[in-house]
């Protein structure tokens, strides 16, 4: 389990292919890799990665399957690249953030970008099977960063964060640029309420439901703008 809160950045120093797997060694800052051993668990972006070799004591190796290289922005990735970082919680750890699996949802582009000295607003495109599981305040994970949502557009598929100074200065956010895909993992708790109340509404209406459901899109509403933001968002 990780936490949301970047630890710091670290660059892809090396790259190997082979058949249906691809090993990446990365640089990590000084004293991340203090007592880091084969097996640990890394958040890279985002991405649950297993230490496969200690290359040295400021490096380590993480072998990538193909399945997550074509769900993940890691094939993208090359020799340079910058990276978002996280050591796996231990137990009795604060969780800053919040709770994280490590495990990408889906990957989606930057839409627009507006900055000025203080802040940063980025707004993200929402694929659709994914919309009625983001609120405004609630959580999201963007490249293994536990960020809130400040606005969403169900209808139009779209939310929008705000990165303080400090996020800034700690991840890679401040390099990307529109058109950049990122990963993304949804609040489990979040997924969870949404599911339930909609089996839930299901049950009760039946064949009812696609009716209500057209009746409140004409009028520019979605089923899930009546269900109140879910306790674990507050």
């Amino acid at each position: 389990m990780f936490t949301g809160i970047i630890q710091g950045t670290a660059q892809i120093a090396a790259m190997n292919d082979r058949e249906g797997l691809r090993t990446f060694t990365i640089e990590f800052p000084p004293g991340f890799c203090q007592d880091l051993a084969i097996g640990a668990s890394v958040s890279v972006d985002g991405v649950c990665l297993t230490v496969t070799e200690i290359a040295s004591p400021t490096a380590a190796s993480f072998d990538v399957m193909l399945q997550s290289l074509n769900i993940t922005t890691l094939s993208e990735y090359g020799v340079g690249s910058r990276i978002n970082v996280e050591r796996a919680a231990k137990d009795g750890a604060e969780i800053g953030g919040h709770p994280l699996s490590g495990h990408v949802d889906f990957t989606t582009t930057i839409a627009s970008i507006r900055s000025s000295d203080t802040n940063r607003v980025m707004r993200f495109t929402i694929p659709e099977a994914f919309r009625k599981y983001v609120f405004a305040k609630g959580y999201i994970a963007i490249n293994g960063a536990s960020l809130t949502v400040a606005e969403v557009n169900r209808a139009e598929g779209w939310f929008e964060i705000w990165l303080i100074p400090e996020t800034r200065r700690m991840t890679t956010f401040e390099e990307k640029q529109v058109g950049d895909r990122l990963n993304i993992e949804i609040e489990r708790g979040t997924q969870v309420v949404v599911d339930t109340v909609r089996e839930t509404v299901q049950e009760s209406l039946g064949k009812l439901q696609p009716l209500l459901e057209a009746v409140l899109k004409e009028r520019g509403i979605e089923l899930e703008d009546l269900f109140p933001a879910p306790k674990s968002l507050k």
